[in-house]
């Protein structure tokens, strides 16, 4: 990751062997200077009041409470920190939650240490990190769901282009990133998102997302 100062990452994650992986991973990356741990909602709250971190990476599913929980206090308490989730499989509704709490990026815990260090590098630069098996997994269960159609036909008025422009936020591009990868320059990207978060009526990445996956605007591949 090239950072212009080294980051502070706070791990929030009860299953002894997962965190110490994601930390341990993270410490190996020169961009980071400290990685913190928690093992309960409660320890990760009292970690956020003695130091905000720049990022925190958060499981769901903590043994005194759910990390959604954490994320909200987050936003509430530390708005400069950047929340992304670690997780296993599990229902769409607490992604949903951690979507709709502020949640800036959703990961598998068997993402391997570079798509780890790289997510957390898109993550800070303004991107939206979300595993592709998971974004599958969500577009799977809202195009089950009785209105998917109706929704889906709401998104005619994106162009073409736009369209482009929020299949790579999705997949967790940066305004840079989506320049370029359609070489543009940042300004038109910039000028790209804006319309898109004008005409899906969202006013960050995190809603995009959820839009785009709920209303079947985009197609996400599985990673290979």
């Amino acid at each position: 990751m090239e950072q212009s100062r080294q980051l502070t990452i706070l791990v929030v994650e009860d299953d002894e062997e997962t965190r110490e992986y994601i930390a341990s991973t993270l410490r190996d990356d020169d961009s980071i200077e400290r990685v913190r741990t928690a093992a309960t909602l409660s320890a990760g709250m009292a970690e956020l009041a003695s130091d905000p971190p720049d990022v925190m990476l958060v499981d769901l599913g903590l043994p005194d409470g759910n990390g959604i929980d954490l994320i909200l206090h987050t936003r509430e308490h530390s708005p400069a920190t950047l929340s992304m989730v670690i997780t296993v499989f599990g229902d769409e509704g607490s992604l949903i939650g951690a979507l709709e709490a502020g949640a800036r990026g959703y990961l598998l815990k068997s993402e391997g240490p570079a798509d780890l260090k790289e997510s957390v590098a898109q993550l800070v630069a303004g991107g939206a990190p979300i595993t592709p098996a998971i974004a599958s997994f969500l577009l799977q269960r809202f195009k089950s769901l009785p209105d998917a159609n109706d929704k889906r036909d709401q998104h005619s008025s994106l162009s073409p282009r736009e369209q482009q422009v929020l299949e790579l936020i999705v997949k967790g591009c940066s305004n840079q990133d989506v320049a370029n990868e359609l070489g543009i320059s940042r300004h038109t990207s910039t000028s790209h998102i804006r319309s898109i978060y004008r005409k899906l009526e969202v006013k960050s990445r995190s809603e995009a997302i959820y839009e785009a996956l709920s209303r079947g605007i985009i197609t996400v591949k599985e990673r290979s």
